[in-house]
């Protein structure tokens, strides 16, 4: 049984995945700041990615590394750079202190890619992410690769799904954000999370970013009306529609097949 920690374990994508690395044999450290209840299976480190010192009880001898953590929806700016930046730093330093064979998978965000670009994201696109939350993720993402350590970057999309209220949040985020409500997202089911998480721990995706994204983007009206709370339409014309758009033939082409093809899917298997 190989030793995983996990941080941003009580997240939206890591409550829902911690279970799902227990589950597949993991013998799962999960860094938390402070005690509190985790599957059977998983054990809780105690520890702060803002704090370097703490970090060698949860890295020390761990094959691999799975780091969610991160910070984005807030208006302070220099706590997002904190947590996504300086936390992975610390957290990659201890990793190459004390555990420099460990396979090191890090989350990032389809939200790197230009809002003005002209298809969907990819890869070697060149990212000037403004926001500081995809800045920070791309800082983190060339911290990595400088690391000298095993990685990979994951770029999630929209991720949703087993009522993690994030698809209930589109209206609000609709109003807050000002988007249109044709405007297009990838999105993908936290069981293509695990998946693609599964996936990079084999080392298939050792060395890249991958964008991960199911068969079907879909439009911000659709969605607030899978939500449950319908937004009014619209027949404005819509700028900058590729925005929130990936294109995961990459993933695909190492053996990703997403098991939720569709948020449609997972709708009709009462999944959402």
């Amino acid at each position: 049984m190989s030793t995983l920690l996990l941080t941003g374990a009580t997240g939206l994508v890591g409550s829902r995945l911690l279970p799902r690395l227990v589950a597949d044999g993991h013998d799962c450290r999960v860094l938390v700041r402070r005690e509190q209840p985790l599957p059977d299976g998983a054990t809780a480190v105690l520890g702060d990615l803002d704090d370097p010192t703490t970090l060698r009880a949860a890295t020390e001898g761990v094959a691999a590394v799975v780091h969610l953590a991160a910070l984005f929806r807030t208006d302070d700016e220099a706590a997002i750079w904190r947590a996504n930046l300086d936390g992975t730093r610390h957290l990659l330093d201890a990793v190459t202190a004390h555990a420099p064979a460990a396979r090191f998978v890090m989350a990032s965000t389809g939200n790197v890619y230009d809002h003005d670009q002209a298809r969907p994201g990819q890869e070697d696109d060149s990212c000037h992410p403004t926001a500081a939350y995809p800045a920070s993720k791309v800082a983190a993402e060339a911290l990595l690769r400088e690391s000298g350590l095993t990685w990979s970057v994951l770029r999630l999309p929209f991720v949703y799904g087993e009522g993690d209220g994030h698809l209930a949040s589109m209206p609000t985020l609709a109003e807050r954000f000002g988007l249109h409500p044709a405007h297009t997202y990838s999105v993908a089911h936290h069981r293509d999370v695990a998946a693609a998480v599964r996936l990079a721990l084999t080392g298939a995706l050792d060395g890249r970013i991958a964008n991960l994204a199911d068969d079907a983007p879909v439009t911000v009206y659709d969605m607030a009306r899978l939500a449950g709370s319908p937004i009014d339409g619209s027949a404005e014309p819509l700028a900058h529609p590729w925005a929130g758009r990936m294109d995961s033939s990459l993933l695909r082409s190492l053996g990703f097949r997403p098991a939720v093809p569709t948020i449609w899917d997972a709708a009709a298997q009462g999944i959402l």
